[in-house]
């Protein structure tokens, strides 16, 4: 019998939630989850050795997202959410095809809150440059351009998620770097700013910052991991999966290094959770 088909059978409440991303930037969106569904079981799997996604090429991303699905799938996930904007536009629709019963989650740049938000009718957009130029963006930035009106001005952020990858949340390098790229939003009169990669919320204080030094009296910050765990809710419900019952579990794996990814557990989230390296 085939995942897809096992899962269409049954799906107990009790079984976990996959979440993947490149790296630990998922992790921002891990925080969310559990805030809003603290009952639910947990698997992360961090693709530590190959990280970061946004420099490689399409084929190589949607290899490394159905490998990862699978495992997950294999682990006996009930639903998986893809806290990769990266892997997101490359992959969720193949990911869709593959597994059409399965509640799958994907994550975008919130340029509609951001819309909805702005004083200047000026948004910008912090992302990597993968996914900027992925079709899935482009489309959905000529969309709402068109229906709001608003203008979004787009900055590709190369080199920061490695950056954050690597525990540097406050060097020196980290904030000359988020510096030029919010300078360069602000300059174009964007009051708002959505974060486009998920690991960008872990520098989040870095970047307001960097916008009141750049001349910005104030400035909202998108961060797209609350709306990931709330679309999470509404699928497990209409699914009938949620869990309902003690505290729920969190387990992780990583392609990397696991003490390493350990760390980061405890430095972003506080938390302790066992970390297995995956061949």
């Amino acid at each position: 019998m085939t995942a897809t088909a096992s899962l269409a059978a049954s799906t107990p409440a009790g079984q976990p939630v996959g979440i993947f991303d490149s790296g630990i930037g998922g992790l921002s969106v891990v925080r969310h989850i559990r805030a809003q569904l603290p009952q639910e079981n947990l698997l992360y799997f961090a693709d530590s050795g190959f990280a970061p996604y946004g420099d490689k090429t399409d084929k190589f991303v949607i290899e490394r997202s159905l490998a990862i699905a699978d495992f997950l799938l294999a682990a006996g996930c009930k639903a998986l959410v893809i806290a990769c904007n990266t892997a997101t536009a490359s992959a969720v629709h193949l990911l869709r095809e593959r597994y059409p019963q399965l509640p799958i989650v994907g994550i975008e740049p919130g340029l509609k809150p951001a819309a909805a938000v702005t004083r200047t009718r000026t948004v910008g957009v912090m992302a990597t440059d993968r996914t900027l130029s992925s079709p899935k963006f482009q489309l959905l930035h000529q969309q709402l351009t068109l229906s709001t009106g608003v203008r979004f001005v787009t900055q590709a952020c190369s080199g920061l998620a490695d950056l954050i990858e690597e525990g540097e949340l406050e060097s020196e390098k980290t904030v000359a770097l988020v510096q030029r790229y919010v300078s360069a939003l602000v300059a174009e009169r964007a009051d708002t700013l959505v974060l486009g990669c998920t690991h960008y919320p872990f520098v989040q204080s870095v970047i307001e910052s960097a916008a009141r030094k750049a001349g910005a009296d104030s400035i909202h910050v998108v961060d797209t991991g609350i709306a990931v765990a709330r679309q999470l809710t509404r699928l497990l419900d209409h699914n009938g999966i949620r869990r309902d019952e003690a505290e729920g579990t969190l387990e992780a794996f990583t392609s990397g290094d696991a003490a390493a990814l350990s760390r980061r557990f405890d430095r972003l989230l506080h938390i302790s959770s066992p970390v297995r390296e995956i061949v």
